[in-house]
């Protein structure tokens, strides 16, 4: 149904995603500076990084098969939170997120030898208020440690997610509607 592509992201979530809806996959390692660049906006820098990854993948394995590479970012205030860096970096994140929504943005990026697609969808989650022994408990479970935002919605960290409104698995870091599309698309035109 799919065609054979390689995955340059090294997160378990994407290849549950990707085995979800039974797309054949390799995965392949790639180093990309993820710096943000002068004022580039959430949405450009998000779907900059995921194009580069699947371009870095591509040139990495000759062109060989299409790769798919893929970024998720929180973004409130316009602000970006990356991953919690030590645990007043989480909890700061946790107070900023606390009873209000921010957005979910996962770009996703096709690339192959003749052509290169991808788009980036944008999800608003909104939290509930939270406590400090509700931020505290949190970080001591280990979850948040390696999460863009410092939470897993799949995980722990959903118990703190009153609604969404966009897409879930684009939230866990893959939006499944977008991805079967672009590969649809891909093999279209193969």
């Amino acid at each position: 149904m799919y065609p054979e592509i390689a995955l340059a992201s090294a997160s378990p979530r994407r290849r549950e995603l990707l085995q979800q809806i039974a797309v054949p996959f390799s995965l392949v390692q790639v180093d990309v500076d993820e710096r943000r660049q002068g004022n580039e906006s959430p949405q450009v820098y998000v779907t900059r990084l995921a194009h580069a990854k699947a371009q870095a993948g591509a040139e990495k394995l000759k062109f060989s098969v299409p790769v798919l590479g893929a970024d998720t970012i929180v973004v409130v205030d316009q602000h970006i939170l990356g991953k919690p860096v030590d645990q007043a970096d989480f909890s700061r994140m946790m107070q900023l997120l606390s009873g209000r929504c921010h957005q979910v943005m996962t770009a996703v990026a096709l690339v192959g030898q003749h052509s290169s697609n991808g788009c980036c969808v944008s999800t608003e989650v909104c939290f509930r208020q939270l406590s400090t022994a509700d931020i505290a408990a949190y970080w001591q479970t280990g979850e948040p440690r390696d999460k863009a935002g410092g939470y897993g919605i799949q995980g722990q960290g959903g118990r703190f997610v009153s609604h969404i409104s966009g897409s879930y698995s684009a939230v866990v870091g893959l939006p499944l509607c977008e991805t079967d599309r672009l590969l649809r698309n891909w093999q279209e035109q193969a």
